[in-house]
């Protein structure tokens, strides 16, 4: 089992900032594969914005994801953590805020994300949720 978050957390960060439209941030998450897309100002994290945040905030209220901007739909109050924590310190941030995802930082630079699903795979490879988080995306 993998100790530190820089282990398991995924490096490849994308972002929007928070005038980008919705159908453009949801682009960028099919064509990378990811769930979410990190919210940056001027270099600044802003938020988070996640697929379920343009459905529920967005979409199901019957926002169009042509004009709705990611600032206006992205989670704001964050929940970050270092480079340097331990699985189990993202572990219980994540409980503690009930979040899905959480934005790793080193300093002020989101450096990476780690999402529930990569922490099931740290702490139990065979799980169903593990699975899942592996599988290619049903399309």
């Amino acid at each position: 089992m993998a100790n530190n978050i820089a282990d398991v957390m995924n490096t490849s960060v994308h972002t929007v900032t928070p005038d980008t439209v919705l159908r453009e941030a949801a682009e960028i998450m099919r064509d990378e594969d990811v769930g979410d897309v990190v919210v940056l100002e001027s270099g600044e994290l802003r938020g988070i914005l996640t697929d379920r945040d343009i459905v529920v905030r967005c979409v199901a209220e019957g926002g169009d994801p042509e004009t709705v901007r990611a600032g206006d739909v992205c989670s704001r109050d964050l929940v970050t953590v270092p480079r340097q924590s331990s699985v189990r310190d993202a572990v219980h941030a994540m409980r503690t805020a009930t979040v899905r995802r959480l934005p790793v930082v080193e300093g002020t630079d989101v450096v990476g994300v780690v999402s529930m699903g990569d922490l099931a795979q740290a702490f139990d490879e065979g799980s169903a949720l593990a699975d899942v988080s592996e599988a290619e995306p049903n399309r």
